[in-house]
């Protein structure tokens, strides 16, 4: 089906839309460059319609707009997203992209497309796409963005899709994509990709927090305006130029305060911030900037006392993904805390925009941006460690890529950044391989610890060294980087493999000595009898002297035919798993033995859930919320199935609540009889409590669904002294 008169005409008017939102255009050349790419990709997606009944053109259109308007990139990066799925899905090869336009343009192509035929066999497709891209992106970070320009398309229109296919975007995308635009500072990209993400695995919460968040606009901004009115007239009478309003906060960033916190939406405060945005000529040094930031701020603390503690000075330290700003808490008017940020307009952009606007700010005096080169650097490392499991890959990216950052000095005095929960062995590694090699034991603030000591902000730490050491295995327990990690590896492969040779070496000697011959059978009761499970723990184990060669010469007195064989081990392929293809199940009952309900996070009928699909063909059903599935889902997306309720009121489900208030006579009386009585629902078990005259309590009990248990917790809630009363999964920390 080709593209009707009224689509034709509509696509003709967007590429003159297109052209004026991209940035940097320099030349004629350039926007011819746009219009052949525009046409091409127009033309190879003519007859393919997406899910929603849309040509599919307007998708690479959508992601190409985003590139431009919303992440600010120049012309090719706009010619990437409009041909980043010709490759993929027509039959336009890279050959012809790079004949086309030139080697630049094929390489952002290239990390674009899927490349579902070079799997590793244990692999998810989309976990060896990611790595791909990343590939890509030490090479031309363009990439990344256009990625994920295509996720946030993605999930603006991830209604058309089939629910089990939700989970698994929805899951890689709170996995993996809302956590790498933060770390290359695209906050607002972020921010709408975790609510898209809410509103897909939460729609009810996520249609209850933007009801309440309309209700109390008016009132909020009201407030906001009585905040700002003082402190736009100082700034204005000292001649500072500047934008202030109020921004609020997401409502995925509400909804986590409120998981997280155990409160309500009426009882989050901190609904929205004060943003001051001041000019500053880019002809001027960015030093004069950074005394402004400081010079507003001590205007503001003039007319509002602020909250020492909670001063956030990303202005000395800038994040490693660029953000500059400074960040003060005011008491406001009513006695409420407010949060002030302060930055100058090319700090916002970049703040906005991340290490898209770095290509438009370059450090005057170098040309250079560090803090990109280190994020490629630390990529780099990752990507090319001899590790092939990619499940540990993508563990070590979110560790290494995605969290935040300690800084520590050297005795020297030298700042070094580690991520978060990095330890003094990773950062003896940081140092050098040797350094790490050799790691006895660290000083920290000139006290002794161990090389698993957790580094925090603002340590002194100094590597002790011996050469007498050497790599241990038990090292990987607690090492946290992929430096780290693929160093203390090779070391120990290394070391393996001359303890293998040494094994082979003294066996053959004996063998030789006692002029002995043993065939291939009597070898496998030989190694057998010492419980290895191959040849080369065999050889291993005699190598590093846990197995005797004395005692192997016994067991070998008497045999007389010997011949060496090399053998191979054949991995059987798994079974194809045909249950994979339903995509969708009703839970009716389980007496079905194939399906059971996840321990992690106890569903229950009327939990949104999903089920995940074992190589046996059983199911196991976990709430979408579970962090278990998050992370199964976001690497083997396959194997997640849409799962419905449709079980009666029989069957009973055990529920675990947490409950808390103040202590007063008779209280736990009137809540085990309005569980029992009232609501007559059984318990297994209560346990109250006190301290301080409040009381806290864990109550586990079977229940029908949600309904029934949204019924009890409002009658939990009206006995007198209950303050709160919460469900509690056992993947949560208590």
């Amino acid at each position: 089906m080709g593209l009707s008169a009224e689509e034709k005409q509509y696509f003709e008017e967007q590429f003159d839309k297109l052209i004026k939102a991209t940035k940097y255009i320099q030349s004629e050349d350039d926007i011819l460059m746009i219009r052949k790419a525009y046409d091409l990709a127009n033309e190879a997606h003519a007859n393919m319609r997406r899910k929603s009944g849309e040509p599919y053109f307007t998708h690479p259109l959508a992601v190409a707009f985003i590139v431009a308007e919303e992440i600010g990139l120049g012309p090719k990066s706009v010619v990437g997203a409009l041909l980043h799925d010709v490759v993929e899905d027509t039959d336009y090869t890279l050959s012809d992209i790079e004949r086309m336009f030139d080697n630049t343009i094929a390489n952002i192509v290239d990390g674009l497309t899927k490349i579902s035929d070079v799997l590793d066999k244990d692999s998810s497709t989309q976990v060896e796409n990611f790595r791909k891209m990343l590939i890509t992106m030490s090479q031309d970070i363009r990439v990344i963005f256009i990625k994920l320009a295509d996720r946030l398309h993605n999930m603006r229109t991830l209604d058309s899709m089939p629910e089990y296919k939700q989970v698994k975007i929805v899951s890689e995308t709170v996995y993996l994509y809302a956590p790498l635009a933060h770390r290359l500072g695209l906050y607002s990209i972020k921010i709408e990709l975790e609510d898209l993400a809410l509103k897909y695995q939460h729609p009810l919460i996520y249609r209850e927090i933007s009801r309440k968040f309309k209700e109390t606009e008016e009132e909020r901004n009201k407030y906001i305006e009585e905040i700002i009115t003082p402190i736009k007239n100082l700034l204005e009478s000292e001649g500072i130029s500047c934008t202030i309003k109020g921004r609020t906060k997401s409502i995925y960033s509400i909804w986590n305060k409120m998981q997280t916190k155990n409160v309500p939406f009426e009882e989050i405060y901190d609904l929205f911030a004060i943003r001051i945005v001041f000019d500053h000529p880019d002809d001027l040094p960015d030093s004069k900037a950074r005394a402004t930031c400081y010079q507003i701020m001590a205007m503001i603390t003039d007319i509002y006392p602020h909250h020492e503690q909670r001063v956030r000075d990303w202005i000395k330290k800038p994040k490693s993904n660029g953000y500059e700003a400074l960040h003060v808490t005011v008491m406001g008017p009513r006695g409420k805390w407010v949060e002030i940020q302060i930055r100058s307009r090319k700090m916002d952009d970049i703040a906005e925009r991340g290490f898209a606007s770095h290509w438009k700010y370059k450090t005057r005096e170098t040309g250079e941006d560090h803090s990109l080169d280190l994020i490629i650097a630390n990529l780099n490392e990752l990507l090319n460690s001899k590790d092939g499991n990619l499940m540990s890959f993508l563990d070590d990216l979110k560790i290494n890529l995605f969290s935040s950052e300690v800084y520590v000095f050297t005795p020297k005095g030298e700042i070094r950044s580690m991520p978060k929960s990095a330890t003094a062995l990773d950062l003896a590694y940081d140092i050098h391989t040797q350094v790490g090699h050799h790691a006895i034991a660290a000083k920290v603030n000139h006290k002794l610890q161990p090389l698993s000591y957790v580094l925090n902000s603002g340590d002194q730490v100094e590597i002790l060294t011996s050469e007498k050491q050497y790599p241990k295995r038990e090292w990987l327990d607690f090492v946290r980087t992929p430096k780290a990690k693929s160093r203390i590896k090779s070391a120990l492969k290394e070391e393996r493999r001359l303890n293998i040779e040494k094994g082979m070496d003294i066996f053959f000697k004996k063998i030789r000595e006692l002029n002995l011959k043993l065939d291939f059978k009597q070898f496998n009761e030989l190694r057998k009898k010492y419980n290895v499970p191959n040849k080369e723990e065999f050889y291993y184990k005699i190598g590093v002297g846990q197995i005797l060669i004395d005692d192997i010469a016994k067991q070998l007195e008497g045999r007389k035919s010997f011949f060496a064989r090399y053998w191979k081990v054949t991995l059987r392929k798994p079974k194809t798993n045909k249950e994979q293809t339903k995509n969708s199940m009703t839970i009716e009952t389980l007496d079905n033995k194939k399906i059971t309900l996840a321990q992690c996070c106890n569903p229950i009928p009327g939990d949104e859930v999903a089920g995940v699909v074992n190589p046996n063909n059983s199911i196991i059903i976990h709430k979408k919320s579970c962090n278990v599935l998050i992370n199964f889902a976001s690497k083997f997306g396959d194997r997640i199935i849409s799962v419905k309720w449709s079980v009666t009121k029989k069957l009973s489900f055990l529920v675990k609540l947490k409950i808390e208030g103040v202590d007063s006579i008779g209280v736990v009386h009137k809540i085990t009889s309005v569980i029992s009585k009232e609501a007559n629902v059984n318990m297994k078990a209560i346990n109250i409590d006190t301290k301080d005259e409040l009381f806290f309590g864990e109550i586990q009990l079977y229940i029908h669904d949600v309904e029934d248990l949204e019924a009890l917790t409002k009658q939990l809630k009206k006995i007198k002294g209950v303050n709160n009363v919460i469900r509690v999964d056992n993947n949560e920390n208590d």
